[in-house]
């Protein structure tokens, strides 16, 4: 797989006016740090930007290129204008060669589950774990083949295959993938189980009237 590699532009530590300035230009701002404090102050072209970073995500090493200079690093944080759909900051994570890294890792579930074909409904209700790795071993993504799956069944943490310099830091026993069969006889039931007593009421026969004494 091909490297995504970025162009950015160096630039002073600015006032909010001139960060405005920059967006109306088409450009994002954005830092890159590194573990050791080191804040580079960045300029993005907004319109590269998105076109680069098409299915990246925070485990992905991306190659930003700063002048002559050329870095390692993972994009840690992108803040977002929801109103407006656009990209308001980026923050990069230098990497070191050699050293170890943490990063969340999005899981794809692949193929449709037995237990779905059935009737049930499958559920994702983890879409990321945290590991940990040198940048080299770092994976972009874990794929999990669900089409065994069967209904009551699920798949844990503890399922997903990945290399042995791969960390797992995320709990082993959380669930990633799991089908259900949808619960559609569960009203008529309960209204059964509540008109039960008043029917035993009607048919049970009269008590006997207490003798005069």
């Amino acid at each position: 797989m091909s490297q995504h590699v970025l162009n950015a532009g160096v630039r002073a530590v600015s006032t909010k006016g001139d960060v405005k300035a920059l967006r109306r230009q088409g450009k994002i701002p954005a830092v890159m740090y590194n573990r050791h404090g080191k804040i580079v102050h960045l300029t993005l072209d907004t319109a590269e930007f998105a076109k680069a970073t098409k299915g990246v995500s925070e485990s992905t090493i991306v190659k930003l290129e700063v002048g002559a200079d050329s870095y390692q690093c993972m994009i840690k944080d992108r803040q977002l204008n929801w109103l407006r759909g656009t990209i308001e900051h980026v923050d990069f994570f230098e990497v070191e060669s050699g050293v170890a890294i943490r990063a969340k890792v999005s899981i794809h579930l692949i193929g449709t589950p037995v237990g779905v074909r059935e009737g049930g409904v499958l559920e994702n209700p983890v879409h990321e774990i945290e590991v940990e790795c040198l940048p080299n071993d770092m994976p972009e993504k874990f794929e999990i083949d669900v089409s065994g799956l069967q209904a009551n069944h699920s798949v844990h943490v503890r399922d997903i295959n990945h290399a042995p310099a791969v960390k797992i830091l995320s709990s082993l026993d959380q669930v990633v993938a799991l089908v259900k069969f949808a619960r559609t006889e569960a009203e008529p039931v309960a209204a059964e189980t509540a008109e039960a007593p008043e029917a035993e009421a009607a048919a049970a026969p009269a008590a006997a009237p207490a003798a005069d004494k």
